[in-house]
């Protein structure tokens, strides 16, 4: 099963994060048919969080390889750790996409890969 292109996956999480009353804005506009996804999350007390495309390795079912699924990659952290890691993201792939959601209590409606 091919995968939703980004900017569709983006927009309907961004409505769905909307609707919901949560926070979230699109920062930076990547490849429309398959730029990674990355996830800020700012807690609103001093800390971040970060979720990153999940890597292939962690998907539990070959059915799976068709949705998009998250890993965590950092976590309460200071924001500005998160903007450097995010930097070095964009200096690796600049085709990227970030959303950044304000909740002091960290929900972002991702679906998490298996760890």
């Amino acid at each position: 099963m091919p995968r939703l292109r980004s900017d569709f996956w983006v927009s309907a999480h961004l409505r769905r994060l909307n609707d919901l009353s949560i926070p979230a804005v699109l920062r930076r506009r990547g490849a429309a048919e398959a730029g990674a996804v990355f996830v800020k999350v700012d807690r609103l007390d001093g800390t971040a969080d970060l979720y990153g495309p999940a890597p292939q390795s962690l998907m539990a079912e070959a059915e799976d390889l068709g949705e998009r699924r998250f890993s965590p990659m950092l976590a309460g952290v200071m924001p500005l750790d998160v903007e450097e890691r995010l930097g070095r993201e964009i200096r690796f792939d600049s085709d990227l996409w970030i959303i950044e959601i304000d909740d002091r209590s960290g929900r972002h409606f991702l679906e998490l890969a298996p760890e």
